[in-house]
């Protein structure tokens, strides 16, 4: 990086120089020296055209996605991390009051572990489909990306790719639904709540919840893995990374 702001400022005083040479009969014009200087070092080897830009961006968020999975499909993974945990479903709230208040407390516990159990289980198969987002991911202006916010990129690929992936990630969530038993725990609490005299029945699509939820945590992970890339030079553990996010 110094190297790079050393061959700016050689190339700036070069075009200050010709100003002032130029300048006694014109006037100097610092704007067009200016902008004369930041044309010669984007022609230069050291600056960065907007196709090194993106692969840059692309090749934070597949390491910000394997991160992300790894993390996220570890045991606790969601369950004890703040962050992504999946709590009873809200739409269902009274159902839990409900059941809380005549001693399933135990159950509707277990039953929110195996929500996030099943995330866990669904992120073990996360990365190779948001692999295949980001990699089949168009962007037309990297610059804009790289100079925005710090989960730019993340916002980015989650604006044009959230509908195929909740398509692809659904069953595999339905998979780890049925692996860890979810209904085992839902339904005992569903059915008691139901038998309770003038309550309106409820039974909320626990396969699109779990869904929704691990790919709102999943991102929440790989925002994280961007900031991280984009603050710690540590982070940036390939070349291209150094090149993008350490000018």
């Amino acid at each position: 990086m110094k190297h790079l702001f050393l061959r700016f400022i050689s190339t700036l005083c070069a075009f200050v120089l010709m100003g002032v040479c130029a300048g006694s009969a014109h006037g100097f014009d610092w704007g067009r020296v200016k902008e004369g200087a930041e044309q010669a070092y984007r022609g230069t080897s050291g600056g960065l055209s907007n196709d090194e830009v993106v692969r840059g961006l692309k090749q934070a968020l597949e390491i910000g996605a394997k991160n992300a999975a790894g993390s996220a499909s570890k045991l606790n993974g969601f369950y004890k991390n703040p962050l992504i945990f999946i709590p009873f479903p809200a739409e269902a709230k009274k159902v839990k009051e409900v059941v809380e208040t005549i001693g399933m407390k135990k159950q509707v516990d277990e039953f929110v572990m195996t929500l996030n159990r099943a995330a866990e289980e669904a992120a073990k198969q996360a990365a190779p489909i948001f692999l295949n987002a980001i990699t089949s991911m168009t962007i037309a202006d990297g610059f804009k990306i790289l100079k925005g916010a710090d989960n730019a990129a993340t916002s980015y690929l989650q604006g044009r790719t959230m509908a195929p992936l909740k398509e692809k990630f659904r069953p595999v969530v339905k998979n780890a639904i049925d692996k860890v038993q979810v209904t085992r725990y839902w339904n005992p609490i569903v059915t008691t709540y139901n038998k309770a005299p003038m309550m309106q029945k409820v039974n909320p699509d626990l396969e699109a919840y779990v869904t929704d939820r691990a790919l709102a945590g999943l991102f929440k992970l790989i925002a994280k893995e961007e900031k991280n890339i984009r603050k710690n030079p540590a982070a940036r553990v390939t070349d291209l990374l150094r090149r993008v996010f350490g000018t």
